[in-house]
C-alpha cells in the first residue's frame, strides 16, 4: 500500500462545523438530524393527505355525475310482492316543470295501479295550488282510474294545506281526510300583475310600444288598463272558475253543503271543512293505510327527478317567475 493511501485511511472524516470552522458538538448534530428528519416526514405526510383529498374530491365528482345523469328509476322506494298502500306526494306548487306537475303525478298514479301489491292509493296533499290545467289533468286521470279500477280506493290525506288547485285534485278522490287544523278550500281563480304607468310618468320615461293585433299587449304593465281587455280577461277567469266548481261538485256530489261562500275563494280549517262537506273525516296517511285500506306497509310511488333535471327546473322556474312578475300576469288556482 502506498504512503498516500495510508495517509488517506488515517485521516478522520470531517464533522459538521460551526460558523468559525469548529466541529459541532454531538448534541447539536443530533438535534439538527432530528429536525431534518421531522421536516422530511412532515413533507411526506402533507403530500399523502394532498393526494388523498384530491382522490376523495374526484370520487365525489364522479358520484355526483352518476346521480345527475342516471336515468330516473321512478320511485323513492320499490314495491315488494306484499300487499301495500301506494303513497303519492302532492307537495308544493302544482306547475309545469315542478316535481308536482301533471306528468309526474300521473306517472306515479299509473305505476301504483300497475303494481299488483297495491291495495289502495293515498294522495298525501300539502300544496297551495297552482295551474288549473295541471290540476285538471291529474283530476281527470284519477276519475279515469276510478272508472277502470272501481275496487281500488283512492284517498286524499291533507296535512297542512290543500288549497285551490290542490283541492281540485283532492276532489276526485273517494274520500278526503284532514287534520282538524288543516287549511282547506280556496275554490277560486286569480290573475295578477303590476302597473307602472304612474311610475313611468314620474321618471319621465316614454313608453314606445308597437303591436300587430289590437290586443296583443294584453295587460301590459307599462300601459293604462284597457276596459275591453279587462272585461275579456274577467270572462276567462269566470269560465275557469265555473270549470273548477263543476269538477268539485262532480267529485264531492251530495256531500257538499249549501253554503254561498263555498266557492268564493275562502279557506276553512279541517274541522270546518268536514262540516261543509269539503272533507270527510279526520285522519292521516298512516291511519288511512292501516285502518281504512288495510295495508299497513306503504310504498312511495312519487316519481323522482334526476339531480340535473331538478337543478335545471329550479333555475328555469326561478327565471320564469322573475320575468313573469316583472312583465306579465299568470292564471292560477291559488
Amino acid at each position: 500500500m502506498s504512503e498516500d493511501n495510508k495517509e488517506n485511511q488515517a485521516t478522520p472524516q470531517p464533522s459538521p462545523v460551526q460558523g468559525g470552522g469548529k466541529p459541532l458538538p454531538s448534541w447539536e448534530r443530533e438535534t439538527l438530524e432530528k429536525v431534518l428528519l421531522a421536516s422530511v416526514h412532515e413533507q411526506r405526510r402533507a403530500r399523502f393527505w394532498g393526494v388523498f383529498f384530491k382522490l376523495a374530491f374526484l370520487l365525489y365528482l364522479i358520484g355526483v355525475a352518476i346521480m345527475a345523469f342516471r336515468p330516473s328509476d321512478g320511485f323513492f322506494s320499490h314495491s315488494t310482492a306484499k300487499a301495500h298502500t301506494a303513497v303519492i306526494d302532492v307537495a308544493g306548487p302544482i306547475m309545469e316543470g315542478n316535481p308536482t306537475d301533471a306528468d309526474n303525478l300521473i306517472e306515479g298514479l299509473r305505476d301504483a295501479v300497475k303494481d299488483k301489491g297495491t291495495k289502495g292509493i293515498v294522495l298525501r296533499m300539502n300544496s297551495p295550488g297552482g295551474s288549473p290545467v295541471q290540476a285538471a289533468y291529474v283530476y281527470e286521470e284519477i276519475r279515469r282510474i276510478k272508472t277502470e279500477h272501481a275496487k281500488l280506493p283512492i284517498y286524499a290525506v291533507v296535512s297542512d294545506l290543500c288549497a285551490s288547485g290542490c283541492y281540485y285534485i283532492a276532489a276526485a278522490a273517494d274520500k278526503i281526510y284532514v287534520h282538524p287544523s288543516s287549511v282547506v278550500g280556496s275554490i277560486g281563480v286569480i290573475m295578477n300583475g303590476f302597473g307602472f304607468v304612474d311610475t313611468m310618468q314620474r321618471l319621465g320615461v316614454e313608453r314606445r310600444l308597437l303591436i300587430a293585433g289590437e290586443h296583443k299587449a294584453l295587460l301590459d304593465p307599462f300601459s293604462p288598463v284597457n276596459k275591453v281587455e279587462k272585461e275579456h280577461l274577467q270572462s276567462v277567469i269566470n269560465t275557469v272558475h265555473r270549470q273548477f266548481i263543476s269538477a268539485v261538485k262532480q267529485g264531492r256530489g251530495d256531500r257538499l253543503k249549501d253554503n254561498p261562500d263555498l266557492f268564493s275563494g275562502l279557506v276553512w280549517t279541517g274541522e270546518d271543512s268536514i262540516k261543509l262537506g269539503l272533507a270527510d273525516e279526520v285522519g292521516d296517511a298512516r291511519s288511512v293505510a292501516e285502518t281504512v285500506i288495510g295495508a299497513k306497509e306503504t310504498v312511495n310511488f312519487t316519481p323522482q327527478e334526476r339531480l340535473i333535471d331538478r337543478i335545471s327546473h329550479r333555475l328555469g322556474t326561478s327565471l320564469g317567475t322573475a320575468l313573469q312578475s316583472a312583465i306579465g300576469s299568470s292564471l292560477k288556482l291559488n
